[in-house]
């Protein structure tokens, strides 16, 4: 598929993406939806998600070459690749990409201007640097698992949307795009190390600023953000469905109390922390008298701060995000638009989930690196 002029902002830049699971593929999936041509290098069994490649959504918008980064001249190919590339990306456990002759002493050797983009849990350095890891712990270090869960019970995962994503990829992403500007000001490229345990530990910024403040106490269950506030929270309705309540300003909580018939004096207990347990306890017993359908209805066009809690396959048809085509439908599968929107650049999707080694002749064609013709014979997969 052709790409057109008004493919997202980051268009004609030049990704090289050394195939992984987690955050790194969704950063470049990012770059992608933002117009960049990224260029996954799959290696023959290579890792993935376990799932029909056509439905690995942190695929689409970019092409697959398949190399083997430990046959002979596969590094030398990945290394023709960064020649051309203005960043490329890796998550490796520290020293990996060295040992495969593409680590960043050798890329920028290559390529001067190249932005190395490294994605890992623990970091480069450290005691544990070079141990296995996942999400739930590396936030569970930060102190970030700890603010998710009831007081009185274990902290829960909120998926692996915390760490991996939020203090991971993005946090890459964002390192990613100041180092190019560095790099085409100056003309000198550098290593972006982005550990997932730094960016979540930067994500609770401002908690640590009310923390030093005296404004929010180190335990769950107790602030209020963290569920501690009885109008801050979620409650259950009578069909087994929750709401989500977020009335936190005075104006707000008014809007909600009526709306949820409550009792002036009972209302009033929000200005009373010692009555918080008793001001819970009524607004669960409203909440439980009806179905999440009505109230819904109730709180629609209020400005109560009340919201349905929905699962991942309601929340594309929810009138507000369909409107806004939060969610679209693309080779058959439900998926998030790209994100953010631009006014003169819109991003999009140009092209379904990479199939592993794909594309190797269009982009030894299109970046002009006749060696990946070499590795031809290795592909196994359809063409798309």
């Amino acid at each position: 598929m052709a790409e057109t002029a008004n493919d997202g902002p980051l268009t004609g830049l030049r990704v090289v993406e050394l195939a992984g699971i987690g955050p790194g593929p969704f950063a470049a999936m990012l770059l992608g939806d933002l117009g960049a041509d990224v260029v996954r290098v799959d290696r023959p069994g290579g890792p993935g998600l376990g799932i029909d490649p056509r439905h690995d959504v942190t695929n689409r918008n970019k092409r697959s070459v398949l190399v083997d980064l430990k046959g002979d001249g596969g590094a030398e190919t990945v290394l023709d690749l960064v020649g051309r590339a203005d960043v490329l990306l890796e998550g490796y456990r520290p020293g990996v990409a060295e040992r495969l002759g593409v680590g960043p002493e050798a890329c920028l050797a290559r390529n001067p201007r190249l932005v190395y983009g490294r994605m890992t849990g623990w970091g480069q350095d450290g005691p544990l640097a070079g141990a296995a890891g996942h999400d739930i712990g590396y936030i569970a270090v930060t102190g970030a698992l700890g603010l998710a869960g009831e007081a009185d019970g274990p902290p829960y995962a909120p998926a692996n949307l915390l760490g991996d994503y939020a203090g991971g990829s993005l946090y890459l992403v964002v390192g990613i795009l100041a180092a190019l500007r560095h790099a085409r000001t100056t003309g000198t490229g550098q290593v972006v190390d982005a550990a997932i345990v730094d960016g979540t530990a930067h994500l609770t910024a401002m908690l640590h600023g009310m923390l030093a403040a005296g404004s929010w106490q180190d335990r769950r269950g107790a602030n209020l953000l963290d569920g501690g506030a009885p109008f801050y929270g979620t409650y259950a309705t009578a069909d087994g469905g929750h709401m989500a309540v977020g009335a936190l300003e005075p104006r707000f909580y008014a809007e909600f109390a009526r709306l949820l018939d409550l009792p002036g004096e009972v209302a009033a207990a929000r200005d009373d922390p010692g009555r918080w347990g008793e001001l819970r306890g009524a607004v669960a017993d409203r909440f439980a008298r009806r179905t999440r359908a009505e109230w819904t209805e109730v709180f629609e066009g209020s400005d109560a701060c009340v919201a349905p809690v929905l699962s991942l396959r309601e929340a594309a048809d929810h009138p507000h995000l369909a409107a806004r085509a939060t969610f679209t439908r693309h080779d058959g599968t439900v998926q998030p638009a790209p994100a953010p929107r631009f006014s003169a650049t819109p991003a999009g999707l140009r092209r379904p989930p990479a199939r592993p080694g794909a594309h190797t002749a269009e982009v030894a064609r299109d970046w002009g690196v006749p060696r990946l013709d070499d590795h031809q014979d290795d592909e196994k997969g359809p063409r798309q």
